[in-house]
């Protein structure tokens, strides 16, 4: 019996033991200061507007010759890539030769000389233009070039659309 009596507190010191057992804190804290910011990806083209004007059958026309360059300008936080595409009109088709109903549409970045030297056709589907345009140096100019179809079945203004578009590097 006497066992049995030794037993029992020695079993409740346990249990106490666990019972009050919590959590344990240290008396000092710290603070760790965390900020995120979230990549913008953006661009501007000024001024936006190419007019080329009238144009014969199987003429060409240029925005250096026209004094239109086109500045891209990186607006946003991160470096991007820009890529660039054309399209195809009510009555024209965006080709890579000239032909009946259909046109060339192409872009130049650097030393673009006489139009079409250095020019890159453009075609319907998004073409990298520009590797890294960084925000220290976030503008790169663009000279666009058109040549207009050898025949053609409609002789009102077409849109000649070009655009341009931002994604991360």
């Amino acid at each position: 019996m006497f066992k049995r009596l030794l037993v029992i507190p020695i079993i409740s010191v346990f249990v106490l033991a666990f019972y009050y057992s919590g959590d344990v804190f240290a008396l000092d804290t710290g603070t760790v200061t965390a900020t995120v910011t979230v990549q913008e990806i953006s661009l501007t083209v000024s001024d936006g507007t190419v007019a080329y004007g009238i144009l014969a059958l199987s003429a060409t026309n240029n925005t250096s010759t026209l004094t239109q360059t086109q500045i891209v300008e990186n607006t946003g936080n991160v470096t991007i890539d820009v890529n660039i595409k054309g399209q195809d009109t009510v009555s024209w088709t965006l080709a890579s030769t000239i032909g009946a109903d259909q046109y060339i549409h192409q872009f130049c970045l650097a030393t673009c000389g006489t139009y079409p030297t250095n020019y890159t056709p453009m075609t319907t589907g998004y073409t990298q233009a520009i590797n890294d345009l960084t925000i220290a140096s976030p503008t790169q100019n663009l000279d666009l070039g058109i040549s207009t179809p050898s025949t053609s079945t409609d002789y009102t203004q077409q849109s000649v659309d070009v655009m341009v578009q931002a994604v991360a590097a």
